[in-house]
C-alpha cells in the first residue's frame, strides 16, 4: 500500500515499454513471470553466463522473461575493458538465440526508489531473482530481493551461501553448472504454476530469513 503508483507506473515502461535508444527487447508475453538479474557487468558477475543459460533451456524460456538490469548497452561507450566484453557477448548472445521478444535488457538504475519497485514488481509476476556470480563476497543484491518478498537463486560460492538456506528461504545454484542451475529455475517456477503456495512459501522464507539475521541490529 506504500508504493507509489508513479513509481510503479516508471517500473512498468523500464520493463514492458518499448524500444528505446537505450534499452534492448520488447517482451511480447506479459503474462509470464519475470526472472530479474541486476549487477555490474562484470566477469565475475556472470551476467552473460545466466544469458546463456536461460538461452540453452527452452523450457524455463516458455516459463518466464528475463530482465537484465546492468551497465550500459552501447561497448563503444564504456572506459572499462571487461564490461565492453560483457556488453558485446550480450548482444551476440541474444542476436544468436533470437531472445529480442523474451529478454529485455536496460541500463544500470541508481535511483534507490526505482531499484525498489523494481524487485516488488517481478515479484507482483511470481518472478524470482537471479544472481549468477562466479563468486560473490556478501551480496547485497540477494539481500534486498528477499527483503523484498522476491524469491531468490543466488550463487553457492561466496556470501549467499550463509545468506539463503537452500529450499527454505531461496536456492542455491552452481554457476559452474549453468544447465543444472536454469533446470533448478525452471522448476521452480513449473512448481509455482501448480501449486501458487510453494512460491508464497519461498517468498516468506526469505523475508523471516532477513529479519531474522540481517537487521541494522
Amino acid at each position: 500500500n506504500r508504493r507509489p503508483a508513479e513509481l510503479r507506473d516508471a517500473v512498468a515502461e523500464l520493463i514492458h515499454g518499448g524500444p528505446t535508444s537505450d534499452t534492448r527487447g520488447q517482451l511480447i508475453d506479459d503474462s509470464k513471470p519475470l526472472l530479474l538479474a541486476m549487477s555490474r557487468l562484470d566477469y565475475v558477475k556472470n551476467p552473460s553466463g545466466l544469458l546463456e543459460w536461460y538461452a540453452n533451456n527452452d523450457s524455463l524460456r516458455q516459463e518466464a522473461n528475463l530482465v537484465i538490469v546492468g551497465g550500459q548497452l552501447d561497448a563503444t561507450a564504456s572506459a572499462d575493458d571487461e564490461e565492453a566484453d560483457q556488453i558485446r557477448c550480450i548482444h551476440r548472445l541474444l542476436d544468436e538465440h533470437g531472445l529480442d521478444h523474451q529478454v529485455r535488457w536496460v541500463p544500470m538504475q541508481t535511483d534507490k526508489h526505482i531499484v525498489g519497485e523494481l524487485y516488488r514488481y517481478v515479484a507482483d509476476t511470481r518472478g524470482a531473482f537471479i544472481q549468477p556470480a562466479l563468486f560473490e563476497a556478501f551480496g547485497l543484491t540477494v539481500i534486498e530481493a528477499m527483503s523484498s518478498g522476491l524469491p531468490t537463486f543466488a550463487t553457492r560460492y561466496g556470501g549467499p551461501l550463509e545468506t539463503i538456506v537452500d529450499g527454505v528461504s531461496g536456492f542455491h545454484i552452481d554457476p559452474n553448472h549453468g544447465e543444472s542451475s536454469a533446470q533448478k529455475i525452471c522448476d521452480f517456477l513449473v512448481q509455482c504454476r501448480q501449486a501458487p503456495e510453494h512460491w508464497q512459501n519461498i517468498s516468506q522464507g526469505g523475508l523471516e530469513r532477513i529479519a531474522s539475521s540481517y537487521t541494522w541490529k
